[in-house]
């Protein structure tokens, strides 16, 4: 499986969900299911290759805005939800992570920013077709810290300045009069 490969299943299964995480997810193991073995792992390597890419602060920060906070793994989940949003979406929020704000259409807190399950979609296909755990994928580990400089998350005022589209959009001040009064 290759890069456009890749992408392709995440956007088809993503658009058959309707953008459902769960969903997503469910779809992704079943067409994953119908791939062999060995064009999972491809899929698994793709994938884990741009979760350890996107373990970075500014991400993380891009994350706290969005969720209103995001813990160790709130911003796990969050990287494997921004890798099912698409190639566009993901490299787009690389690229500058601010433009997230620009990037979505909607995002409803409750559903959205939480991909967890997509990041066992292909154990779970893995295991399905072989009744075995998936190998390890030959990537190196990932850094124990992320890349970039830290970010005070508890700063409003240092989140407004650094994601100012997020902010006015999903942050405390995108939240509307009286929402927290």
């Amino acid at each position: 499986m290759d890069e456009t490969e890749f992408w392709e299943l995440i956007d088809g299964t993503r658009e058959a969900a309707d953008g459902d995480p769960e969903d997503h997810a469910e779809l992704l193991v079943d067409r994953l299911t119908q791939a062999d073995p060995e064009s999972v792992l491809d899929f698994a390597r793709h994938f884990e290759s741009r979760y350890r890419r996107a373990y970075r602060w500014d991400l993380w920060g891009a994350a706290w805005v969005l969720l209103d906070g995001a813990s160790d793994d709130a911003f796990d989940y969050f990287r494997c939800w921004l890798i099912g949003q698409g190639r566009d979406v993901f490299e787009g929020a690389l690229h500058d992570p601010d433009a997230l704000a620009d990037l979505l259409d909607d995002f409803d807190d409750e559903i959205d920013g939480d991909g967890e399950e997509l990041g066992y979609a292909a154990d779970e296909a893995y295991e399905t077709l072989t009744g075995t755990v998936a190998p390890d994928l030959g990537i190196p580990p990932a850094p124990p810290e992320p890349e970039g400089t830290a970010i005070d998350f508890e700063n409003d005022q240092e989140l407004a300045r650094r994601y100012p589209k997020l902010w006015e959009r999903f942050g405390v001040a995108g939240a509307g009069a009286g929402a927290g009064d």
